[in-house]
């Protein structure tokens, strides 16, 4: 990170594990203990040198008082999405991931972790990251992320000539889903554009 030590980018790592397992930052205490230093004043020094270099504030008083000055970057990873929630709602956020802008031929504005291997005989299996874009329209043949009534799923788009809506497995021990578009409510979230292997 650039402008901290290896030591102060230790340091602000370990204030971010905290926040994400703990869900509150260390105290100078837990920092001194993580990394051998003899009193707690050692690492309040690091604790200033991070804050003065705009990564941190710290509020006086309070021994837990550290914030993160910085936005996690990143595309997010959504994991299991809750019944009715908005796709991207905090709640359904797991991570954030970096990747190379060319990576894919289209723009991720999130990651999907998949479940089931209903996608599996195009090569999407059970934990892997789908990249996706963004879009309330698609066309025959795209894989999308589609939501019926208060479920997400991943499937291959298909529409036939009256107008019915097809959601079509890639794997044949799965059933196709037919949309009742008078009766249910159905939405596109996104296109896959693109896919992260989990071995």
């Amino acid at each position: 990170m650039k402008g901290l030590t290896a030591r102060q980018e230790e340091i602000l790592n370990l204030i971010k594990d905290y926040l994400k397992e703990k869900g509150f930052p260390p105290t100078r205490a837990d920092i001194s203990k993580a990394f051998g230093f003899k009193s707690p004043n050692a690492a309040e020094q690091h604790l200033r040198a991070i804050e003065k270099k705009g990564f941190i504030s710290i509020l006086s008083g309070a021994s837990r008082g550290i914030i993160l000055n910085q936005k996690e970057v990143g595309i997010p990873v959504i994991g299991l999405v809750a019944a009715g929630q908005p796709i991207l709602a905090e709640e359904n956020v797991e991570s954030k991931l970096e990747i190379p802008p060319l990576m894919f031929k289209q723009k991720a504005d999130f990651f999907l972790r998949v479940k089931g291997e209903s996608m599996k005989d195009v090569g999407i299996n059970e934990e892997d990251l789908i990249a996706v874009r963004k879009s309330k329209e698609c066309r025959n043949g795209d894989i999308v992320v589609a939501r019926i009534n208060d479920e997400v799923t991943v499937k291959t788009f298909k529409t036939n000539g009256e107008g019915e809506v097809i959601l079509q497995p890639q794997n044949k021990n799965f059933n196709s889903i037919k949309v009742n578009l008078s009766k249910e409510d159905f939405f596109i979230e996104g296109i896959c554009v693109g896919v992260i292997k989990r071995f």
